[in-house]
Order: structure tokens, then sequence, then C-alpha cells
């Protein structure tokens, strides 16, 4: 009974050493050469040779078998090491001298090698290259032979070899002549598997795809599926083409990471999870005989979620080099590392295949990314992983490495090829029957074939050695010229001709040799290796140069860079993004980039980035890059595509209108500037039209033949340049239009496209024909069909838009549009251009709204796409709104554009549009009607006119030391909040007094009052503001509500003082207004002692009174004399130890400055005298004396009951000690009854006075006659100055006295010598020039010219005396001292009348006689000096 066979995951994991090996090896030889025995009893020698090529075969598949038997235990069914072909070689027929290729695909690791052998022996291409030319690149292997003979006619074969094994792919070439069809073969007896094929001619084999993939992004974990539809012609079932996956240009190959189909005109790649090294650019070859086909697309895997927030990204690319019996090299590339911190280390797993149990080869983390993992089992099969390790954690695993077996890597090397009769061969292993008894000979050729920090990889040519007791090896180093030999392996004996040698130091030079024993003995040692450097840690690449950012398309950007000066074994770069104005920096790629040029795809259009690049090596990542310059995501820009639809608008006989569409692709530019040229039929010369650019896509061509045709052709041009012109248009004739129906519309366009519907819009024909336009009429169709509809029947639109309703998702539609008048329907438009009925993915609608916060009616629209020259064109009525008067405003930013009516109206319903420019036609409209609208206006007058809704209206709580908190509650507030507290409708200041605050979260605002006394009785209230919104309320503190919160108030501040420790205010401060008009400041404190200091404050500066504060009763005084509105301000009285410190405040301003001048006025009004009248040179005053006035005094003067304002003539006023009315001037209307009344809160003092008759008079007298004195000590003659008292001088000098004089009118100047008049003579010399300058000079004083010298000034109004005294002393005399006299100056008044206004001649006084006026002389006589 056949056995059950298990499946793989449910054996026994086996392992077979070296011998079991070589004992399979003798059985097959044995078997081959069994059946080989049995085959030479029935054919003959030529008949072997004949069908050798079956023999060959035989023995390939006997030798797979076995080997594979042997081995399929060690590796995993999955892992292929050994060569395979993935694409085997095809058999031809050719005709003689053509060219043939024979292709094959071969796989493996190691990477395979082939050799092609014709009819069983090796072929020597390279000696024959005109014949032949061999080529082999990504595992596709060929053969050419460039002109085929007869002698070609063979069994081709390639076989490919690697250290895991050989592998062969047989292929018959048939060479036939011309004319020798009936020529018998050698090759025709062939099995059907190796049929001939039918001769076949070349055929070219076209592909062409119809869906392709396109760039991906995913995630470690999740799966992936790649596929492309193609039409392939001819679809011949025999000449199917190939279908290879690369990935950035290795091929790929079938296993459980990818499943690959093809077939029926699809290729599809899966694979099911991915990981970062799945990361990279795909692609899609279809080999066919006449070439291939290809599609490519990238693929960007990023790292899957953490185990732990900001643990590193797995490792990636896990590579093994170097395996061997015991051991192997593990490397990797390192992840990278945007947002997380720098990497610490690396941990190494290893796991046997077909156990699950995970083992960590490194107990702390290793730096760099390789690693040796020794101490393997011989013939075991490992699979690795790696995680990366920084501060916050480990990493995910990284993707499970290709299992490998812990083999000798030399024992495919001593198979060996054994003839078992005519030209066959076999492979077998070197026989052991040879040379027993002796050591082995000395190894040879040792050399080192890798270096690195802390290694070396040795190999050598081990000695040739028969015996069959088993032979290893000792490895010996020393320090580079020491001397020292050391043996390394002391423990392990080394079996294979290569070993690994660990532990060594950094920088430093060694050599090495190795003993080859057996337990005979050991040889010699082998020729030491010349002197071998490890590598020096030379650190991580140093950072990239010059980081450009070039536009590629909308989404993507080419990023391209410097190479580091320092590469340091440099193996690829990380690109990262970041949007400009962040610092969130997203890594552009996930597996490390070799190329200094990278795309990087997923971008958002219209957004500007910068990028930075890292390089890196097994050591690390290198510091970032300078930022690239910031680049906004657009396509790159180019010249614009061709203008198309010209059409002819209008025609008078020498001139025609024209108009066109724009280019379909602007090439990312406006296009701003359009060319016409213009050819009369039949000629073919261009001629230009206009040589300035238009701007406008309608233009007037004048100057044409009437009668002829004329042919055009546009250009657009854009800041890139100019485009290709259009098609030329259809030759127009140039034929005056006298019809009476009206000219076509044109430029037909479509917006606002969905699934179901859109709006088509035109604009109106330039001729109109005979009548006014009436209305239009919409026609539309399905593109490719002639079949037109009316969309509105017999309806005709009398706007220039239309709502096409009723359309079917996904149809093309086109439109066209006629003109109406009284005379009938004109000519149809050009047809707009296709539009199919399906909304762009992302359209959004446009919104429409109340903003909440200014009571806006606005309408918001985001594109799903921009570009950096698209603008949001609003329009209302499909009509582009240009007034802005009315409060329009446009908004835009990035994606979004919001219209704002600012003084929204019910005329503001209507149609609403908006389209984006320079996208694929992105456009919305929204229409307002009345009814919304109405509510819309209702819903904007209550966010224009908001109430702040109130939980708690206003109350009061009392707190500690006596103070009052009241407090509102609002149902919520924001920071902006503003408010404002009222007493008795008296609006309080924030202060030391009243403090207050508010909470947003909560919603309180709060005023505390820091002394709540009797006067604090009355209404409080607070007026609130946030933003818009208003509220208000108020609290009621009368009476016995108002004692009961004044009573809890004094306890509490008593129980404060009481539990006070420091000093306090038992008594804070306050105004005392005293009987005698006197203003203080007072407080009381308490619980002082020797150290306790207190001050005065005002406006913060310190105040320091004649009088220190008495802090031995506590009570303190601050007087503020003559009280008025200098004394207005913030005073602050401070009491303070090293106990504490305490502060009052008042603030004299505002209530308490007008309680403070009630009180004066007060007792100024009871302590008033009665009026007084007293006269001055100016005119009458009228005076109360009182205890204390000032003008801030509520004081009112009243002439015959009617109340007197201040002006120039009556002059209000007064001093400290009484009030004035002063009259300028007094005329006879001034007399009459004058009252003051001083006004107190309860009582108004008044005091009257009659001035009139006797009164009047003498006060009028008085005052004529003070007036009178005045007028003539203002123009007396005056001595001005000039003149000393005392004048010192010797004699036989000259003597100058010299003065100024002033009077009006100008006085009369006499000297006088000891009260003597000077007589002028040649000795005394006296002038008065210009009637100013008075002098008097002594020629020759002598001592008889000492004296007293006097100077008399005087006119008709008086004058004055001067007195100088001269003293003459002789020469060599000491100078006397000499003092002035007692009265150096002496004033005269004349009385003389001044003319002055009459009082009335009743009362009359007698007139007094005026005294007589001096006679006019040249001086009076002085008089004498008491």
């Amino acid at each position: 009974m056949a056995s059950k066979v298990l499946p793989f995951y449910q054996r026994k994991h086996k392992h077979f050493g070296q011998d079991y090996r070589i004992s399979q090896s003798k059985y097959v030889v044995q078997e081959y050469s069994t059946s080989s025995a049995r085959a030479g009893q029935v054919l003959d020698e030529k008949e072997v040779s004949d069908y050798k090529y079956q023999v060959d075969r035989r023995v390939h598949q006997v030798v797979e078998k076995k080997m594979s038997s042997t081995v399929k235990y060690i590796r995993e069914e999955s892992m292929i090491r050994g060569p395979k072909f993935e694409a085997r070689l095809r058999s031809h027929t050719v005709w003689e001298n053509t060219p043939v290729r024979l292709y094959c695909m071969v796989i493996g690791y190691p990477t395979p090698s082939l050799r092609w052998f014709k009819d069983g022996i090796l072929m020597n291409t390279a000696g024959m290259p005109g014949k032949y030319k061999v080529d082999g690149s990504y595992g596709m292997h060929s053969l050419e032979i460039f002109s085929c003979n007869p002698e070609d006619t063979a069994q081709y074969t390639a076989v490919a070899t690697n250290t895991h094994g050989q592998a062969s792919s047989q292929a018959s070439l048939i060479v036939k002549r011309f004319r020798a069809e009936d020529e018998s073969c050698a090759y025709a007896w062939l099995p059907y598997q190796f049929s001939m094929l039918p001769e076949i001619q070349y055929t070219q084999i076209d592909i062409t795809f119809l869906e392709t993939f396109d760039v991906k992004f995913k995630t470690e974990g999740e799966s992936l599926s790649l596929s492309c539809k193609m039409i392939i012609s001819p679809n011949l079932a025999n000449l199917q083409p190939q279908a290879l996956w690369f990935r950035d240009d290795q091929l790929l190959k079938e296993s459980k990471w990818a499943k690959m189909e093809a077939g029926g005109g699809v290729a599809r790649l899966t694979l099911p999870e991915l990981y970062k090294d799945d990361e990279g650019l795909y692609t899609l070859r279809m080999v066919t005989k006449g070439g291939t086909s290809e599609h490519s697309a990238y693929v960007f895997v990023e790292d899957a979620a953490p185990p732990v927030a900001k643990a590193p990204g797995a490792p990636m690319e896990i590579k093994i080099h170097d395996a061997n019996r015991d051991y192997v090299i593990v490397s990797w590339k390192p992840p990278n590392t945007t947002t997380e911190g720098p990497i610490i280390g690396y941990f190494v797993d290893r796991c046997e295949v077909g156990m699950e149990n995970w083992i960590q080869c490194n107990d702390s983390p290793v730096k760099i990314c390789k690693y040796p993992v020794p101490g393997l089992f011989e013939g075991h099969s490992y699979q690795f992983r790696v995680r990366a390790v920084n501060s916050h954690g480990i990493s995910r695993p990284s993707k499970v490495s290709d299992a490998v077996a812990a083999l000798d890597p030399t024992e495919f090397e001593r198979l060996q090829a054994m003839k078992l009769g005519g030209k066959l061969q076999v492979v077998t292993c070197q026989p052991e029957e040879e040379g027993e008894g002796k050591p082995p000979g000395s190894p040879s050729q040792v050399h080192v074939s890798e270096t690195d920090r802390t290694y070396v990889v040795l190999s050598w040519q081990p000695p040739s050695y028969r015996g069959k007791s088993p032979m290893w090896y000792y490895i010996e180093k020393c320090l580079a010229g020491s001397g020292s030999w050391q043996r390394v392996n002391t423990q392990v004996p080394v079996r294979s001709p290569r070993y690994a040698v660990f532990d060594l130091a950094e920088g430093k030079e060694y050599q090495f040799r190795v003993l080859s024993a057996n337990v005979h003995g050991a040889s010699e040692p082998s020729e030491p290796t010349r002197p071998i450097k490890t590598q020096q840690l030379r650190g991580v690449p140093s950072a990239p140069g010059q980081v450009v950012a070039t536009r590629d398309t909308k989404t993507s950007v080419l990023v391209q860079w410097a190479p580091p000066k320092e590469p340091n074994n440099l193996i690829g770069y990380y690109i990262d993004s970041c949007v400009k104005g962040s610092k969130d920096w997203i890594s552009s790629n996930h597996k490390p980039n070799k190329d200094t040029r990278f795309v990087v795809y997923g971008l958002k259009t219209g957004e500007t980035y910068v990028f930075r690049v890292q390089a890196i090596n097994e050591l690390g990542l290198s510091e970032e890059s300078q930022e690239s310059s910031p680049l906004s995501v657009q396509a790159a820009l180019s010249k614009p595509s061709a203008p198309y639809d010209i059409a002819l608008l209008y025609c008078d006989g020498a001139a025609m209108t024209l108009s066109w569409r724009r280019p379909r692709q602007s090439g990312g530019a406006v296009v701003t500037d359009y060319y016409l040229d213009k050819r009369e039929v039949p000629q073919e010369r261009w001629r230009e039209v206009n040589t300035s650019p238009v701007h406008k896509r309608l233009l007037q061509v004048t100057g044409l033949n009437s009668g002829s045709r004329y042919e055009f052709r546009v250009y657009g041009a854009s800041l890139v340049g100019l485009g290709v012109p259009s098609e030329t248009s259809k030759a127009f004739l140039c034929q005056a239009w006298t019809f009476p129906e009206p000219g076509p519309p044109y430029d037909v366009t479509s917006c606002e496209v969905r699934n179901d519907s859109l709006v088509v819009e035109w604009k109106p024909p330039v001729y109109i024909g005979k009548s006014e336009v009436t209305g239009y009429i919409v026609e539309k169709s399905l593109k490719g069909s002639e079949e037109w509809s009316s969309v509105m029947g017999d309806m005709a639109v009398k706007h220039c838009f239309l709502k096409v309703t009723g359309l079917e998702e996904g149809q093309t539609y086109i439109f066209r549009v006629r003109s109406q008048n009284t005379d009938g329907t004109g000519q149809a438009s050009c047809i707009s251009d296709p539009v199919i009925a399906k909304s762009l993915p992302g359209t959004k609608e446009i919104e429409c709204g109340v903003d909440k916060e200014t009571g806006d009616i606005y309408m918001m629209f985001e594109s799903c796409e921009v570009s950096e020259v698209s603008k949001f064109m609003w329009k209302k009525s499909y009509k582009e709104i240009t007034d802005f008067s009315k409060g329009i405003v446009i908004k835009t930013e990035g994606k979004q554009s919001k219209l704002i009516l600012k003084n929204p109206d019910l005329e503001d319903t209507g149609v609403f549009s908006v389209a984006v420019t320079h996208t694929d036609g992105i456009s919305a409209g929204y229409e307002i009607s009345k009814q919304e609208m109405e509510k819309m206006l209702a819903q904007s007058h209550e966010i224009r006119n908001p109430i702040i809704p109130m939980k708690t209206e206003l109350a009061y709580k009392i707190l500690e030391r006596g103070r009052v908190r009241f407090w509102v509650q609002a149902e919520r507030i924001s920071s902006a909040v503003t408010y404002k507290f009222f007493i008795n409708n008296m609006e309080v200041v924030k202060s030391e007094q009243y403090k207050m605050s508010h909470d947003v979260s909560t919603g309180v605002v709060e005023m505390v009052l820091d002394h709540f006394t009797a006067e604090s009785e009355g209404t409080y209230a607070i007026q609130m503001q946030d933003g818009k919104a208003k509220g208000q309320s108020s609290l009621v503190l009368i009476g016995d509500a108002f004692k009961a919160a004044l009573a809890e108030a004094e306890f509490q501040r008593k129980e404060f003082i009481r539990v006070k420790e420091g000093p306090h205010f038992m008594e804070f401060l306050s105004v005392q207004v005293g009987d005698d008009c006197s203003v203080t400041l007072i407080c009381k404190v308490a619980n002082l002692k020797k150290e306790s200091v207190f001050h005065w404050f005002k406006s913060d500066e310190e105040i320091v009174p004649g009088i220190p504060a008495d802090l031995t009763s506590g009570l303190c005084k601050l007087p503020l004399p003559q009280f008025s509105k200098k004394d207005q301000g913030v005073y602050k009285a401070t009491i303070s130890d090293n106990r504490g410190k305490d502060v009052s405040q008042i603030e004299i301003a505002g209530q308490v400055f007008e309680d403070i001048i009630k009180d004066l006025t007060r007792i100024a009004g009871s302590s008033a005298g009665d009026l007084a009248i007293q006269c001055t040179a100016e005119g009458i005053r009228l005076q109360c004396h009182m205890k204390y006035y000032t003008e801030e005094m509520k004081i009112q003067w009243s002439h015959k009951e009617s109340r007197i304002s201040a002006s120039g003539r009556l002059r209000v006023g007064g001093t400290p000690d009484m009030a004035s009315l002063e009259i300028v001037e007094p005329t006879e209307k001034d007399k009459g009854k004058y009252t003051i009344a001083i006004v107190d809160v309860e009582k108004t003092y008044t005091r009257t006075l009659e001035l009139s008759g006797k009164a009047y008079d003498n006060a009028y007298a008085e005052f004529q006659r003070l007036k009178a004195e005045a007028f003539a000590e203002k123009n007396r003659g005056k001595v001005v100055g000039g003149l000393p008292d005392v004048v010192t001088i010797m004699e036989k000098k000259t003597l100058s006295l010299t003065c100024t004089v002033c009077g009006d009118p100008k006085p009369q100047v006499s000297w006088y010598r000891n009260d003597q008049e000077v007589e002028p003579d040649d000795h005394f010399v006296v002038a008065l020039d210009s009637g100013k300058f008075a002098s008097l000079t002594i020629k020759g004083v002598s001592l008889e010219d000492s004296g007293k010298y006097t100077l008399d000034v005087h006119n008709k109004y008086g004058g004055e005396q001067v007195d100088i005294t001269v003293s003459v002393y002789k020469h060599g005399d000491k100078v006397p001292d000499v003092k002035p006299t007692m009265s150096p100056k002496r004033i005269v008044l004349n009385k003389i009348e001044i003319p002055a206004p009459a009082p009335a001649p009743a009362s009359a006084p007698a007139a007094k006689t005026a005294a007589p006026s001096r006679p006019a002389g040249r001086g009076v006589t002085p008089s004498k000096r008491k």
C-alpha cells in the first residue's frame, strides 16, 4: 500500500552530514552504471551516440532526483538556491543564411553562471565573434547565431551552475537548405517533447496597454496587486508574450512573497504581505519576438505603527554573506528616522527553519549594519531578522531573510565529472581511497576574501589529499612585524577551506597562515599572507550638498542633490519633505535611494514644500542637508496648445469678425495673447493680421476683398512662449450679411457639470439682424449622433445661460445655440466641446450661510484642485461681479474662496456661481430664493444685535475683611469680553478700591469692593459687551437689605482685624473737612510696634508732610491746604514692619472731589460776610469775604435778578478768603441790585448789595481818582536807567553821566549840583538827544566838583528826581569809600483832571478844583531831602 505523504510542516526536521551525501553520490553512479549496461545490450555504439541526448537527459534526471532528495530537508520548500530555468530553451527550424537567437531565463542564488554546449561539447563562442554572440543580464541569457548553415544543425544545451548545484536546458536547431526539402534530418526521430516547430516566418507582435497601474502608497503588512490590461496583436496561441516583473531592475520570481498571473490580455503581480523591502520602481516587461513593451510606476511602503510610540521603523534588505559550516555574516540597511529619536543599535535574531522560536544573537545592540553570527550547527538551515533600538523602544522585526544552510561552500567543488562510457559524463564525488598513514600537505594560496573592522574572511587552496581519515585546518594570526603567531581555532576544528577570524583590533595590520592536519599529524604552515589591515571606523557620511527641487507633475516633484564629500561606504539616501512654514517632516522614501535624484510623489497640488536629504551607510544617517528652496507643486510649465473652432460672427463685405476657443492645455501659465494669420484662397502664403497681441478671443479683420474667400489660423501665447497654430479654418466668403435673422452666438461652454445636469453658457451674437434678439434656443445631442433636440422645446431662453437637467450619467453630450428675433431663428453656433455628465472626483457645492460672528451672508466654495495661476471667478446670473460698491467682498485663500454680502437685502436673491480657472472645469452654482434670503436676513439681524444670556443676575457676597464681592454669571463669554460697573449711576473704574476680573471658563464677571461703608448704599449695575452681544444686570442695596449687608461687612472686618497679627488700618483713608474749610486725609492704624513705619503717597510718589504721623495714638493726618482741583489724584497710606504691610487708598476725583467741594461750599456759605464795595483803577469791585473760596465752588452772581456770566468787562473770581465781581469801566447800566448766591446741596446762601445813588456815585468818583492816578503814573516823566548811585573819579578826568528818560508828553530835563541848577558852559555840558537820552559831562573834574548831583525829569503829569553822589580824589590818593544817599529817587505827581464819562447830574458831586500846573520852565526846584 502506498505510504501517505506528509506535508512539509508535519515532517520531522532532519540534518544530514557530508558522509550521507558521499554515499548518495555513490548510489547515483552505481544506479546509472547499471542502467547503462542494460542499454548497451540492445544498442550499438553508433546508436548510443545518436541517442546521447536521451541518455544525457536521463543522467540529469537521476542526479537531480537524488541530490534533491538529500537537500530537501535542509532547505525550506519555497527556498530555491540552486539554478532553475524559469524559461527554457525552445527548438527552432530556420532557413540557411538566416539568423537565430536561443533564449532562456535562469534564477538562483548566488547568481548562476551559464555555459553553452553544442552536441555535448563546450562551445568556444569567444573565438568566433563574427559567428556567435552570447548575452546575459538580469537572468536573461541568449545565444545568437548570425548566419546559420547546415553545420549548425545540432542539440544545444545551456548549463547553469552555482555553489548549490547545476541545471540544464536543451533545444534542437534545424537549418534547412533551399530546394532541399526532401533531405533527411538526423533529428527527425525526436520525441514529442522535443518536436521540431513548424516553419515560422518572423511576425511583429504589438502590445498596447489599455489599463496600467499608477503610483501606490501602502503600509507594511498590507497587500498589493498591480495589473495591466493590454491588447496583443496579432494574438497567436503559440507566440504568447512573456510577462516579466522587475523591482528596481531586479527580476522578481514566483514565491510566497510574490504571486504572478498572465493570460487573457492581463498580467498581474500580487504581493500578499508588504515590507519596506518591497518599495521601489515596479516594471512590467512584456517580451515578444519583436522586442519588449513595458510600463513602470513607483510603489511606496511606509512603516507600520511601531510597538512603542516613537520607536524606530524596522530595518530592511536583510542579506546573508559568506555562509559556512558554523557561521554566517548578516547585513541590513537602516531605517529612516524623520521624527523618531536616533537609533542606538540593532538586535539580530535567528530561527531554525521549521521552528518558531527566535533566538537573539547579540546581548547588546550592535551599532553598525553588519554582524557575524557564529555558533551555527552544520547542516542546519536558518533564517534571520533584525530589530532597531532607540531611546523609546524596539522596532518591529524586519522581513525574514531567505533560508540559508550552514554548509561547507567548497563541498560542491569536490564534485567532478566521470566518464561512464563513450562521450557521456556524470557528476560524482572524489574517491577517498589513497594516501593512508601520513599527514596532509600544506594549504596554498591563503588570501583574504573580505575585510571588516573586527574580522576578516580567509580562503585557501586545500592540499591534494586522498586519505580516508578526516582532514581539518588550524589558522594562526600575528600582528604584522611581530613574528608572534597565535592559533585562532583551538577548540573547534575547521573543515572548510574558508574561515572568518573574529575579534580583531580595528585599524591594525595582521598576517595569517593555515595548517592542515589529520589523525597522523599536522602539515607545515602555509605561506603567510601579506599584511592585512582591518578597516577603521570612518563614521557616517557627511551631509549631502545643495538640494534642488524642480517641478514634475501636479502631484510630484523631482529632487536632485550633490553627493556628500565624504561618502564613507555610502549605501543610499533618504529624502524628507515638509510643507513650508511647518516642522512636520515626512519621509518621502522608506528604502534607501542609490541615485542623487528622486521623484517625490503624493504631494498636494498648489501646496508649497521644502525638501532635505540624508546620506546613510552601515553606521547610520548623516546630518540633514540644507533645505531646498520652497517650491509650489504644479505641473512643469509648457507652451499652450493650439486654439481651435475659429468661427465667423459677422461680415460687412470689407471686414470679418472672428472668434475662437482658448487652447485646451494652457501649459500651466495663463494664455494672455493671441496672434491671427490669414491667407486668401487659393494662395499658400500666410500673412499676419495683428503684429501686436490681442487679449480677447474676438477680432475684426479689416482690409479684405469683397467676394474673396479667406482662411485663418490662430496662435496662443503665454509667458512660456508662443504655442502651435490652430488648424486652418474653413474658407470664409467675404460677403456682406444682410439677412434679417440674427447671426450665431459664440463661445458656447459648459460648467457645473454633475451626474445628471450641467449649465450651458454663451455670448450673444455680434450680428443681430434687422431687429433685437428676443431669445435663444439651446439644442443638445449625444456625441457621435446627428440627431439634435431642443432642451426647452419651443420655449426660448431670455438670458445667456441655461441649466440643463435630466442627463444620463456617463453619457457624452454636445450643445449648440441659436438666436431668435421677430424675423426668425438664426444660424447655429459652433458646437460646444463634448462633456461627460459625471461629477469630477472630490467636487463640492457652494455652501451658503450666515457668519455667526459678523452676521454677514456668505457663499463659500472649496475647490478640489487649484494651480498657481488659478482664479475664482464669482458671477451673478452668470455675469462676472465687478461692482463692489454695495459691500460685496471676495476673499480667497488657498483652495477656498468666499463671497461675502456685507449689506444684504432682498435684491441679492438669484443665481450665484463660481468657476476656478486653469482646472478641469471645476465650478458650482447656488440659487438664493426670496424665502431663504428672508430667513438669513432675520438670522443676520440676531447675530448683529445679540444678547448675552445670563445664568444668574447680579448678586453680592461678603468676604473677609469686610470686602464685598458683586458678581454675575453668563452662559458663556469670550476672552474679548468688556464690562462696566456702576454705583448709583456713576461708573467705577478698576482700582485698588474696586478690583474687577472675569473667568472665561465659568462665565463669571465680578467686582470686589474693598471698603464697604455706609456711603455704599444704593443701586449697583453691570453692563457687558462680548463682541457684538450685550447684556446688563442690576442689584438694589437700600434700606434693610443694605443694613444687613453693612452689618455683616463690619463683622467680617473686625474679625479680620482681630485675627491679623501685623500692622493694619483700623480705619481706612477718608477725607475730613474742618469748620475752618481745612481739608485733611485721616486714617487710623493699629497693632503697631516701635519699628512700624508709616508713609504717604500721591500718584505713587511719596509725600513728606511737615508734621510726621502720630503712631502713638495711631491717628494719621495729611492736610491739604487751600484745597482745589490741583489736589485731585490717588492717595495711598502704608503701614509696615517686619511682620507685614497694609495699604489703604483713596482716590480724590469724581464724586469724592465733588463731595469735598460741597462741604467747603456749605461752610463758606455759612461764613460769608456782606457784600462790600472796593474800587480799583479799572472799575468797581464787589467782594464777599468768607472762610475759604475756590473757583470749583458753585457760586453764582446776578444783577437785577439776571445771572451774570464772566466776561472781559465782568470779571468773576476771588482769593482764598473772598469771592469777587469786578465791573470794569462801569456805566449807568451797571447800577442796580447785585446778589451773590453760594449754592449748597441743602441750602443756598445769598448776599445782596444795592449799587446805586450815593453808593454808586462815591464808588464811581473813587474809581475815577484811582484811574487818574494810574494814568498819571503811567505817563509821567521817568528815568528808565543808566545812572549810578555813587561815582568816584580821579581829578582832571572827564565825567559823563548818561541815562534814558521817557514820558508822554516828552519830559523836560534839568541837572542840579548841590540843589543848585547847573548852568551849561565849557566845564559842564548838558545834552538831551532825541528826547530820550539825557547826559551831563564834566570836563577836567577837580576836587570842587565833588558833591550831590540831581537829575530832574518832569512833564505835566509829574516826574521824578534822581540823586548821584560824585567823589573826586587826587592822583595817588586812596579811592574814597562813598555811600549813596538814603533816597536816591523821588517821585512827584501833578494833580490834573483826566477826562472821563460824567455821572448823572442829580447825584454829581461838587467838582474839586484841580491843582494848578507848574509854570513852564527848565525845571522845578527839587524838594529838600528829609
